[in-house]
């Protein structure tokens, strides 16, 4: 009679688990796939280096910049994560977001400065394998030490504000 009751939970416990992932899985099985992505996104659960589309841009960062969307549209609200390279050298002018901005450092070494004025000197070198926040508001700036890769992982839609609008690329 023991046996019978394992052999029943253990049933239940399967068949409930099956109705679960079919709820989470998107429509059209486990294997399904968003039906567009956004431009330079790939459309796969794994990114691997080689399947990375960068495209020049964006438009809100300084020329020279490469950018790649992974997950989610920078545009819109939720979650993205978009990688950006950037040659050595490369300076960010004063900027903040309308957002948190989360940014893990891939390559390269990204030196991080806050306040309204370029002071390359008031940098902190955040070499690969780094994190760092900013918190809505945030006026910070940023050059590149080597060629740099970032990733910028967080909920959009993002944007970028800079401190003095002659720095805007968008505005050029």
């Amino acid at each position: 009679m023991k046996r019978l009751i394992v052999a029943v939970v253990a049933l239940c416990a399967v068949s409930c688990a099956k109705d679960e992932l079919a709820r989470s899985a998107p429509s059209g099985g486990p294997d399904a796939r968003p039906a567009a992505a956004p431009a330079g996104a790939v459309a796969s659960g794994v990114v691997l280096p080689d399947q990375i589309r960068w495209q020049d841009g964006p438009p809100s960062l300084p020329p020279g910049a490469k950018f790649a969307v992974l997950e989610g549209d920078p545009a819109k609200e939720g979650y993205f994560a978009m990688r950006v390279r950037v040659p050595d050298g490369y300076r960010i002018p004063p900027h903040w977001h309308p957002g948190v901005e989360r940014v893990t450092v891939i390559s390269g070494t990204f030196n991080l400065g806050n306040g309204d004025k370029f002071d390359r000197s008031a940098t902190r070198p955040m070499p690969a394998g780094t994190y760092s926040f900013m918190q809505p508001g945030m006026r910070h700036f940023a050059w590149a030490e080597g060629e740099t890769v970032v990733q910028v992982a967080t909920v959009g839609p993002w944007g970028i504000t800079y401190v003095n609008p002659a720095d805007d690329p968008r505005k050029k």
